[in-house]
């Protein structure tokens, strides 16, 4: 019988005409008008896992966009793993920035180029394809199997906290791996041990009750822009600290171990500025800048406006200001604690004159960390070693993925990011794409972590 790994070999052709096909499926979650189109998506995830050996495959409903479901149970006295990844996208704007139409994937240069090349459907498929290789060549897996696909991941997920909560047993498993994320580099992989959390809010000021003419009352009412420009400010000190009373209290200290894992990793400040195309940097004191990103938090404002914006001059005092803030959390800062003192803060500098309401977006995140010794994370350390010839960077990432931490509350399990998109991918942006190296590098990863698996106590 032939080895899953040569199985895989001779069917990348295949494969990548069927990762071709679930590319043109415009499945932008949030988007109203490709609401059928998330769906069409899930119905060929449900046909790929089926047509792959994964059996009681369902897609099911969650309020919103659909989840899929399949499994594979036939491995007595093995861990139970969870495959989690995501088959919706980003919007594709702005348009005139793509070189070809975002859903009409281009072959080139050995990548493929489309929405969702990278983030996730490129990464999201690959633990299906090495799932077949095993079930065609040997007729069983390493180790039990549950698949689990969302299709609301760049909303947010926001029906799978009540969905995860509600199908705890159907979702129980020892330990979950996540095929959204990727590597450090081409050449040198990384395991992500931590996410910061998120919560975000809008501020809305009201001064007059319609905007008024700046002559007439200009100088003898507060002007709403005004205010809300000194509050922002006073929501930090001048060398980048967060200066809401309590904001840090709970932030965990780095140990020397964790802090020697970052500094294990290469940084360059004159790539990094020329990235960016800033001439410095700028942060919390103290901190490198490794550190600024992945285990400080932050509070950013991430837009503000009001008054008149068009073209020429107007003359008005505008009746209100807007400005939206969102914050990176932490080990173990709470959202909602940290929302609840950023109000506070309002309350107490807020200037005369003025009305202000806060809105918090009922979205958050909780700051996630699995620990760097963890089982699971040691079996990928050895595969990556096999697959790359290096010892992985225990690094971490300043985004949010909220399904990690759901997954730890609601199943008691970790989730070990195990996928291989690159940072220069473009996601989100104008022409995204996957390099088909790492596409055929993840159906191997996968196929030996499965084997891995097996001979590892996760319990």
């Amino acid at each position: 019988m032939a080895s899953w790994e040569s199985y895989l070999k001779e069917n990348q052709e295949r494969y990548l005409e069927e990762l071709l096909a679930f590319l043109r499926i415009p499945s932008v979650s949030s988007l109203r008008e490709h609401k059928e189109d998330v769906q069409k998506a899930a119905d060929w995830v449900a046909a790929r896992m089926r047509a792959a050996g994964i059996g009681n495959v369902q897609i099911l409903p969650t309020g919103g966009h659909p989840v899929v479901y399949g499994d594979w149970l036939h491995a007595a006295n093995k861990p139970t793993i969870l495959i989690y990844g995501h088959f919706d996208t980003q919007p594709v704007d702005p348009l005139d920035l793509w070189s070809q139409p975002p859903f009409e994937p281009v072959v080139k240069e050995d990548r493929v180029y489309a929405r969702g090349a990278s983030d996730d459907k490129g990464n999201m498929l690959v633990p299906i394809l090495a799932v077949e290789a095993m079930l065609n060549s040997l007729g069983r897996l390493p180790v039990n199997v549950k698949c689990f696909f969302e299709g609301q991941e760049e909303i947010g997920s926001p029906q799978l906290p009540e969905f995860i909560s509600a199908n705890r047993e159907r979702l129980a498993c020892d330990l979950i791996f996540s095929a959204d994320g990727g590597q450090w580099d081409e050449n040198q992989p990384a395991l992500m041990i931590g996410l910061r959390g998120l919560c975000n809010l809008q501020i809305d000021v009201q001064a007059a009750k319609s905007d008024t003419h700046s002559g007439t009352f200009g100088g003898t009412i507060m002007n709403p822009i005004h205010a809300l420009v000194q509050l922002l400010d006073s929501m930090h000190t001048r060398d980048g600290k967060v200066a809401v009373d309590g904001f840090y209290d709970a932030v965990r200290t780095l140990t020397e171990t964790e802090k020697a894992q970052i500094a294990d990793i290469p940084y360059d400040e004159s790539a990094y500025q020329a990235e960016l195309g800033v001439e410095q940097l700028f942060g919390e004191p103290g901190y490198s800048t490794y550190e600024r990103a992945w285990i400080r938090p932050t509070l950013e404002v991430n837009g503000i406006w009001g008054g008149f914006q068009g073209e020429g001059v107007k003359t008005v005092l505008p009746s209100t200001a807007h400005a939206k803030i969102s914050c990176r959390l932490v080990p173990d800062q709470n959202p909602a604690t940290i929302l609840k003192l950023i109000g506070t803060h309002i309350d107490n500098h807020l200037p005369p004159g003025v009305k202000v309401t806060v809105v918090p977006n009922p979205s958050t995140a909780e700051p996630y960390l699995i620990p760097y010794d963890h089982p699971g994370n040691q079996a990928a350390v050895e595969v990556h070693k096999g697959l790359y010839g290096k010892q992985a960077y225990y690094a971490r990432m300043g985004g949010s993925i909220p399904v990690c931490g759901l997954f730890l509350k609601e199943l008691g399990a970790y989730t070990v990011n195990f996928a291989f998109g690159l940072q220069d991918e473009n996601i989100h942006g104008p022409d995204e794409f996957l390099r088909l190296k790492s596409f055929e590098r993840g159906q191997l990863a996968y196929g030996l972590l499965l084997e891995q698996l097996s001979h590892v106590k996760l319990t």
